[in-house]
């Protein structure tokens, strides 16, 4: 019985490669040991069964002995940071991979726009409910003198519905989508550090909580020039306590 041999068009036949090396190139032994090519006789010079070719294939040094540029053995800068794992040239660059951080310009554009859309309307609304003008009287009659003011409601009152505005408004919208009103008009969003999300509900109100708290319990100037040298002065990431606080930071959305 004769055997005929497979078809051309075999999917499961290996095809020879066309393709040869280029010159002075080696590229080792072939799988399974490797037996001399066909006809016996001398390796072609530099192919895979005599000297490698000069230069090698892993850049021997050139003549001279000096290593190319950049040689993983000397004589070149060593590659960047690796962003997962430091590696043999350092620790992993901190910032790798995440959005550019925000500037302080914009951070402050941004808090002040905040602020107004809370204290504007809070404002209206306790002028709106609490003031009363009382006026001296002589003999059931108004003399027209203004002699103070009479409250409805007391100042602890007006503090705690302020308190609960602020902290409410800024958990909310850090824990929607990382951007308050005013994030979003400059452009910024807070994100958390170890991978960029949106802050949790405990992250968003811890952050909230020390960056609001302190200015509306007992010095709201002195709490915000804190904040402000924070910011500033905090390498790499440029987090303020809030951000520390939250274990947060504000980046560029860059749209």
């Amino acid at each position: 019985m004769s055997h005929e041999p497979p078809p051309e068009d075999d999917p499961f036949l290996k095809k020879p490669s066309d393709a040869s090396p280029p010159p002075g190139w080696s590229q080792g032994p072939p799988p399974g040991g490797g037996a001399p090519p066909p006809g016996g006789g001398a390796p072609p010079p530099g192919g895979p069964y005599g000297n490698p070719p000069p230069g090698g294939p892993y850049g021997a040094p050139p003549p001279g002995g000096a290593p190319p540029p950049g040689s993983p053995y000397g004589g070149g800068p060593p590659p960047p940071h690796d962003p997962y794992g430091g590696g043999p040239y350092g620790p992993p660059d901190p910032l790798a991979g995440m959005p550019p951080l925000a500037d302080f310009g914009r951070r402050l554009l941004a808090r002040l726009i905040d602020a107004l859309i809370i204290a504007i309307p809070l404002a209206l609304l306790e002028w709106g409910t609490s003031d009363r003008w009382v006026y001296e009287t002589r003999s059931g009659e108004s003399t027209g003198d203004v002699i103070g003011r009479a409250y409805s409601g007391s100042g602890l009152a007006w503090n705690l519905v302020g308190i609960v505005a602020y902290l409410a408004y800024d958990t909310i919208m850090v824990r929607r989508d990382g951007q308050t009103v005013g994030k979003k008009l400059m452009h910024l969003r807070v994100a958390m550090l170890n991978d960029g999300s949106v802050p949790s509900t405990s992250s968003a109100l811890t952050r909230t909580a020390v960056l609001w708290l302190p200015a509306l319990l007992c010095c709201p100037c002195l709490w915000q020039i804190i904040l402000i040298i924070t910011i500033l002065t905090d390498k790499p990431y440029k987090q303020g306590l809030h951000d520390k606080a939250g274990k947060t930071v504000v980046v560029s959305t860059g749209r």
